[in-house]
């Protein structure tokens, strides 16, 4: 009965850090660039009654043991980086990279950061920056008098100036790809950092020979949340939060009826 009421309260303890984990993906529901997260648990260590493969006799073994579970426990909650659905915005300086990268960003500590949102502005010098101000890695400097901007699929940024006709080449835009990009480090403000886990990124053009996606121009990428899968997996985890509650109860009545029986 102490076992059960200790397996229990791990299971309520895992989905209350399962039902944290749901309501920071609604919050971000509407968070251009935002990946969300999913919960996954572990089983706790077992207690070995009798062993799975232990002697019965002298020729015998015992075929499938008696091992009592000891609980829950989140293991981890992974970053899913599925494409999000994108909306069209008309700005020149929003960016959806189609497929897989990073935009880099230079933080004020001078590290890099990398980021799957492409809400861009110009800063007092013309420089592309995030919502934040933080330049992007290469910097790109749009000329004051430009016109027009256009971004192309390959990262090519070009501006038209006044009095000319043809197009000038005044930035390149590359992207960062990890081999295991769940395993990035989220310090908020749509910013990862690398891991040992995520491995070094490798930089490149978009749509070149690393495998980098395409950037879109006058688009921007939403939240891959589904509201939906959200609210379901919030009533599964619920009703979980409530099953344990009915063990930690049942198990407290029977203790109560042993404490009962001197009586």
């Amino acid at each position: 009965m102490m076992r059960a009421l200790y397996s229990a309260a791990s299971g309520m303890a895992a989905q209350q850090l399962n039902v944290d984990n749901i309501a920071h993906n609604l919050a971000n529901a509407n968070t251009v660039g935002y990946k969300m997260r999913r919960a996954q648990f572990q089983d706790l260590l077992y207690q070995n009654l009798v062993q799975p493969g232990a002697a019965a006799g002298a020729q015998t073994v015992v075929p499938t043991g008696l091992q009592i579970g000891l609980g829950a426990r989140p293991a981890s909650n992974e970053i899913v980086f599925s494409q999000g659905n994108f909306v069209t915005t008309a700005n020149p300086l929003d960016l959806v990279i189609e497929g897989k990268g990073f935009f880099q960003i230079r933080r004020p500590t001078g590290e890099l950061a990398y980021s799957r949102a492409g809400q861009f502005h110009l800063d007092r010098d013309g420089n592309l920056v995030t919502l934040d101000g933080d330049p992007l890695e290469p910097q790109v400097t749009i000329p004051p008098e430009a016109q027009s901007i256009t971004i192309s699929g390959d990262g090519t940024v070009s501006v038209v100036l006044p009095g000319q006709t043809a197009a000038q080449r005044v930035g390149q835009i590359q992207l960062a790809i990890f081999q295991n990009p769940a395993g990035l480090n989220s310090i908020g403000r749509s910013l990862y950092l690398p891991t040992e886990a995520s491995g070094d990124p490798s930089v490149g053009n978009p749509g070149g020979q690393e495998g980098a996606g395409t950037l879109l121009q006058g688009y921007l990428e939403q939240s891959n949340v589904s509201v939906v899968e959200e609210f379901i997996n919030l009533i599964v985890s619920q009703r979980a939060y409530e099953a344990n509650s009915r063990v930690v109860r049942a198990a407290d009545e029977m203790h109560q009826q042993v404490n009962n029986l001197t009586r």
